[in-house]
């Protein structure tokens, strides 16, 4: 474990790290746009990885990065496909054969 001062400046990050994801989770149910809350599932993305990141350095060890690296690339794609979704009105364009 992570002695002194080192300790609780990590508790005290997760501590505003988790503060930080649960306004953000407020102003993803509450949001008063759809772009709005597109946004705030951006920044809960990103709020995630670092709440991770420094769990990660509070543990001493790398075995997070992995999840790090797939949290990132989930919340890419969700974003592009809710913004897809208020610019087009659907994700995946189908072609008819008409």
């Amino acid at each position: 474990m992570i002695e002194g001062i080192l300790f609780w400046v990590i508790f005290l990050s997760l501590c505003f790290s988790t503060l930080s994801i649960l306004i953000t989770i407020y102003r993803c149910l509450k949001g008063p746009t759809a772009s709005d809350r597109v946004q705030a599932l951006d920044v809960l993305g990103i709020n995630i990885i670092a709440a991770v990141a420094v769990f990660s350095v509070f543990l001493r060890t790398t075995a997070f990065f992995e999840v790090i690296l797939l949290i990132g690339i989930l919340s890419f794609i969700g974003t592009i496909a809710f913004a897809r979704f208020i610019e087009r009105g659907i994700v995946i364009e189908r072609k008819h054969l008409d």
